[in-house]
């Protein structure tokens, strides 16, 4: 007569164990991912055309010279924390375009206030800080392209391990000046 709680008898009893064991997995993991989907649906829609767009409002309202993948990274990221990015993108090219603007200083007095503002000001703001938002958690997309860094990069090296600077291992710190004696 088998014995029913035997590890060698019923292959029922040991499926049921591996297959509750498989199920909490899948179920464990599928709640890990899902606060993965919106950022996943939200690049998904983040096309081309609004990578262009995005790379255009910026040299309009930042005149550097910007790196094409740090934008392309920082504008998917804005369409995730805002889904109505490109309508507002769109909205700043318009205002732009009825003022031929070249520069900023041409069609930024003509945004009105509002979303179309807050949109132009995040985005420089992502271009000059590195980062979309400025939440504890926040992506770094451009600390060594960020803009604020640009201008003392001669004199100044951002937080790293190398102090020559991002991937710095080999170049010497630049020298400081002669130290006043007392």
């Amino acid at each position: 007569m088998p014995d029913r709680y035997r590890d060698d008898c019923p292959t029922a009893f040991s499926l049921a164990r591996r297959e509750l064991l498989l199920g909490g997995l899948s179920l464990a993991g599928g709640f890990a991912a899902l606060p993965m989907l919106p950022p996943v649906a939200a690049a998904a829609s983040w096309s081309q055309q609004s990578e262009a767009q995005f790379m255009e409002i910026s040299s309009l309202l930042i005149q550097h010279r910007l790196d094409e993948q740090v934008g392309k990274r920082i504008g998917a990221a804005m369409s995730t924390l805002n889904p109505s990015l490109s309508e507002q993108m769109a909205g700043l090219l318009a205002i732009a375009k009825n003022k031929n603007a070249r520069i900023v200083e041409d069609f930024f007095p003509d945004v009105p206030e509002g979303p179309l503002k807050e949109t132009a000001l995040a985005i420089i703001s992502a271009w000059y800080l590195g980062v979309v938002s400025d939440a504890p958690d926040a992506e770094v997309f451009a600390l060594e392209y960020a803009l604020m860094y640009g201008p003392t990069k001669d004199v100044m090296t951002i937080p790293s391990y190398a102090i020559s600077g991002p991937n710095g291992w080999t170049s010497d710190a630049p020298p400081l000046d002669h130290m006043p004696e007392f």
